[in-house]
């Protein structure tokens, strides 16, 4: 055996058994309003600010796995990757949806938040970082660091789809159903695929040591962009303009947390979020563990827009 085919073998690889499924998915916006939880207008504009963040970076995603794609040796680590990327495209495309369909059409000002997140992800994390060549011998480490980020990103987004697939107090409070469907389709697909960042990062050579510096980065970005831009769209609403709300004003901050307690259960806590990030520090991690696939597919299997798609299909 060559020493390179004994280093192919020995590279991990895909840590699950089943297959990743991508699903069409079909969100009509006409009759979802604002307050898409009844009387909750701050975790209504909380939650609808993801759909400003994500599209961008999902198809980042997508751009860089194809980038990579051809040096995947294990073969069910492919097929995972791929089926990550039409996954995350469908995501990007779903929300989008919502951007126009649904935010801009009830005209809410979002370009503001969508020119931070295109520049983030189209000039700051592209191949071609703010239109600079990366040097030849830098070029791997670019990519690696890249794909740390997504990996981190994905743990991240996996508590997030835990926290919205099991959430059952939007719909007590009788949430709109179909954005009550968009986050939690959207978090069920992030429980099914959730090993799979991971998985790429480890085999192309991403090491222990860095998860460490990538997860405050990455917390860091994550809820300073999901904070700001959240006070963007609030602050065109009269009903919050005495608190003018902002990233740096302890109004907004102080409001998430109370929205978060026990007795509201309406958001998941920023300290919540902090402290899930700590398993991905341990060296035993395993993203496996962090959901059920099961309940996560019998979800997507009963999901309205997904059922809808398929319909359209029919």
């Amino acid at each position: 055996m060559s020493m390179l085919s004994f280093l192919k073998k020995k590279l991990p690889g895909s840590s699950i058994d089943y297959r990743i499924q991508p699903r069409k998915v079909k969100f009509v916006w006409q009759n979802t309003p604002v307050d898409w939880i009844p009387n909750q207008p701050f975790a209504s504009y909380f939650i609808n600010e993801i759909n400003n963040i994500l599209p961008a970076g999902e198809f980042w995603f997508c751009r860089l796995y194809n980038k990579v794609l051809p040096q995947i040796t294990d073969e069910k680590l492919k097929l995972d990757v791929q089926a990550f990327i039409r996954q995350e495209a469908m995501h990007a495309n779903a929300h989008q949806s919502a951007n126009k369909e649904y935010l801009s059409a009830r005209h809410i000002d979002i370009q503001r938040n969508l020119d931070i997140m295109n520049v983030l992800f189209t000039k700051a994390l592209a191949d071609k970082p703010f239109d600079l060549t990366v040097p030849a011998a830098l070029e791997k480490h670019w990519d690696l660091f890249r794909l740390g980020v997504i990996a981190t990103v994905e743990h991240m987004t996996c508590v997030l789809g835990k926290y919205a697939l099991y959430n059952q107090k939007w719909q007590q409070l009788g949430a709109d159903p179909e954005m009550l469907d968009l986050v939690k389709w959207h978090g069920a697909e992030e429980i099914e695929h959730r090993t799979v960042a991971f998985d790429l990062y480890r085999h192309l050579g991403g090491g222990y040591i860095a998860r460490y510096y990538l997860s405050v980065a990455v917390i860091i970005g994550v809820l300073g962009l999901w904070v700001d831009g959240a006070a963007h769209i609030m602050k065109q609403d009269p009903r919050f303009a005495e608190y003018k709300p902002s990233l740096f004003r302890p109004w907004i901050w102080l409001e998430w947390y109370k929205q978060a307690r026990h007795d509201h259960q309406l958001l998941p806590s920023p300290i919540w979020l902090i402290a899930q990030q700590i398993d991905y520090l341990m060296p035993w991690y395993d993203p496996v563990k962090e959901g059920s696939t099961d309940d996560a597919v019998a979800y997507l299997n009963r999901s309205p827009a997904a059922k809808r798609a398929l319909q359209a299909a029919a």
